[in-house]
């Protein structure tokens, strides 16, 4: 199944000179859904994956159901302030501003090996916090999977994840 047909490109959105990858075109289709979800487990089912953190909000979706086929516990990554328990911080710069993520103090353990999920790697910003965020926890082993990668978006940071296994899905 060719995934890229169906996810929706939105010219300028959400600001002039970005190409918004819409994965929601995907999610509604039983069919691309379950492939996407299905490729994930595939490429991690024998990693020994215990938690999946993803990021709020379209990571949640992809990285919910992996961690139910995986057997792997959910631990979500949220905008700050929408955590309600004791959190840590990570600060990060976007292609078009800056935000801050925050995850549970007490989400992850040393023991954990972690998958780290989001729909989208553009700049790596925000997969380098949450990177930065996983690794205050000092867990055993990180690995990344993500739905769409900008690999036409070459920086220092995507430099760093180059480090950790990573599965993408479609690449641009």
């Amino acid at each position: 199944m060719n995934l890229k047909e169906i996810i929706r490109e939105i010219p300028d959105y959400p600001v002039k000179g970005i190409s918004f990858k819409d994965i929601t075109t995907l999610l509604k289709d039983p069919s691309a859904f379950n492939e996407v979800v299905n490729q994930v487990h595939e490429n991690f089912k024998n990693k020994g994956i215990t938690k999946i953190v993803s990021l709020e909000s379209r990571g949640f979706i992809v990285g919910g159901a992996a961690a139910y086929l995986l057997n792997a516990g959910f631990v979500p990554i949220r905008k700050k302030g929408k955590l309600p328990a004791e959190t840590v911080a990570e600060s990060y710069e976007l292609e078009y501003g800056s935000d801050t993520i925050e995850i549970h103090k007490d989400a992850l353990t040393e023991d954990d090996i972690v998958l780290i999920h989001d729909d989208l790697l553009a700049t790596g910003g925000t997969a380098l916090a949450a990177l930065n965020l996983v690794e205050k926890m000092n867990v055993k082993k990180v690995y990344f999977s993500f739905i769409c990668d900008l690999k036409f978006i070459e920086n220092g940071k995507k430099e760093v994840l180059s480090n950790y296994e990573t599965h993408t899905l479609v690449e641009y």
